[in-house]
């Protein structure tokens, strides 16, 4: 643990959450070596050609290669953020248990800048800051909301009412904790949603730092990645 409270190698996301690299087993070279092997060939070495054949297995989905990748996150987030992110079921969770331990009292309040409004009608909406006034009473009325469903929760304990139960009056602000294992394939895919315009911004941070990560570990698929997007966004306009 950190002077700041963090656990080592965390980095912060939001008010109170972090993102944490625990392990990985992932490597371009696996990718090239689990394409390879139909042709009962192995490397022990990236080749200059290699690089040119994980664009290959992406561009044509070839998708199984980067599924011998995995990695494992560390992560602490609000509970709205994991909600959205357990939607992802192609991958492993384990999750802070409020039956068995208590919560704690870290609640997600937006910084005056991400207070902001929609705009529009659903399914084409944007969403634009709000008056400093509006955002200082939001942020306000956030915590005091948040302040007064703990001191429920604490109450209830302190009373003698399971865990399990007293934790259902707690807000979606509350913070959680989990690991996350992911194959590279589905990682991918993660990113691409959450790590978009589209995406809501609290779980769009996380996203950020999870694939600066992924691209440490996997610069090359990493950068095929980003190419077949950018390709796919410039198709979906051309279609417009």
């Amino acid at each position: 643990m950190t002077a700041s409270g963090l656990p080592e190698g965390a980095t912060p996301v939001l008010d109170h959450g972090f993102v944490r690299l625990d392990d990985a087993m992932a490597s371009d070279l696996s990718v090239v070596n689990a394409a390879r092997v139909s042709f009962a060939r192995h490397k022990q070495e990236m080749e200059s050609e290699d690089e040119g054949l994980i664009g290959f297995l992406l561009r044509n989905r070839h998708g199984t290669p980067f599924e011998h990748n995995s990695f494992r996150f560390h992560v602490r987030c609000p509970i709205f953020v994991m909600r959205e992110w357990i939607r992802h079921r192609w991958s492993s969770f384990n999750e802070f248990s409020m039956r068995y331990t208590r919560a704690n009292d870290d609640f997600y309040v937006p910084a005056l800048e991400d207070v902001r409004q929609q705009v529009g009608k659903p399914g084409s909406y944007s969403f634009e800051p709000v008056e400093p006034e509006l955002a200082e009473q939001a942020r306000a009325e956030i915590e005091q909301a948040n302040r007064a469903s703990y001191a429920t929760y604490d109450r209830l304990i302190e009373a003698g009412v399971a865990r399990e139960l007293a934790r259902t009056v707690l807000p979606v602000a509350a913070y959680t904790e989990f690991y996350w294992t992911v194959n590279a394939r589905s990682l991918m895919n993660f990113l691409s949603l959450r790590n978009a315009d589209a995406a809501q911004r609290e779980i769009h941070r996380y996203a950020e730092v999870i694939e600066d990560l992924f691209a440490e570990r996997m610069p090359l698929t990493h950068a095929a990645f980003i190419d077949r997007k950018s390709t796919r966004l410039n198709s979906s306009h051309a279609n417009i």
